[in-house]
């Protein structure tokens, strides 16, 4: 089986513990959950602005593989506000532009870092 990493020096490089993208056989790509911090480490205290990170994370990964948002097939997005939904679907309604993967999304009591606020995978087909 073919694997290939898929860790854009955009982001940073290759994270010490996994990678941020792995794609199988040249036409499955798995993203790893991708939280809004910017290559440096920083996350904004703002919600949408995570957001709007996290995406742009998920669309480095998928420009590094030869893809675009058009081939996300599947998401699964973490929030740990309910307060927080509707400014996600704006943002997620904006950066798919009418693009409709299968998607879940679950409540959660954190993430790994408390100043995190939103965790999105996702699976994207050549």
């Amino acid at each position: 089986m073919s694997l290939q990493k898929i860790n854009p020096a955009s982001m940073g490089g290759e994270p010490a513990a996994y990678s941020n993208g792995i794609l199988s056989e040249g036409r499955t790509l798995y993203i790893a959950g991708q939280i809004g911090i910017d290559a440096s480490g920083a996350a904004s205290p703002d919600f949408a602005t995570q957001c709007r990170q996290a995406w742009a994370n998920i669309e480095s990964i998928l420009a590094e593989a030869g893809m675009g948002i058009e081939n996300i097939t599947k998401t699964t997005i973490f929030l740990i506000d309910r307060a927080d939904y509707a400014t996600f679907a704006d943002v997620r309604k904006t950066v798919l532009k009418g693009h409709k993967p299968a998607s879940t999304l679950v409540y959660v009591s954190g993430l790994v870092k408390p100043e995190w606020k939103v965790e999105i995978e996702a699976i994207a087909v050549k």
